[in-house]
């Protein structure tokens, strides 16, 4: 997945950039790396369990916003790492997300943890298109 955290932006949360070719990919990326801030390896989350997302909202920065705090929710609610796939944003506005999230619960053996995501912040978050597609930023409070 197309993603680089960034050392230089904040110095007690994570921070990251992803981006893709449309929205689905951005947004994917963004998922992974999400993901990849709470495990070492993402690709040892198997997909045993599955999750429905549907979301809408008035702005695309908002629609991901969303998707990685439910990420978050289902971390603290189920201990649950997912990975989300087949991921469709559709509409605008409102725009709609419909994704299938899959994932285990959370083995500190296998799974490695490294830190635990409190929230998404909204401090520099942004979705924008570019010339070569679209590019989230991203701050995660630890």
């Amino acid at each position: 997945m197309p993603y680089e955290f960034l050392e230089d932006v904040a110095t007690a949360d994570i921070a990251f950039e992803a981006w893709g070719s449309d929205l689905e990919e951005a947004f994917s990326a963004a998922s992974e790396a999400t993901l990849n801030v709470m495990v070492e390896e993402p690709g040892a989350v198997r997909p045993l369990e599955t999750r429905e997302i549907h979301l809408e909202a008035e702005a695309v920065d908002v629609l991901l916003l969303d998707l990685l705090q439910e990420l978050v929710y289902y971390k603290d609610a189920e201990q649950l790492m997912l990975r989300v796939d087949d991921l469709e944003v559709t509409g605008g506005p409102p725009f709609r997300l419909d994704a299938l999230a899959r994932g285990e619960h959370l083995d500190p053996e296998r799974h490695r943890p490294r830190v635990d995501v409190k929230a998404v912040t909204l401090h520099r978050f942004r979705v924008e298109k570019t010339d070569r597609g679209w590019r989230a930023s991203v701050i995660l409070d630890i």
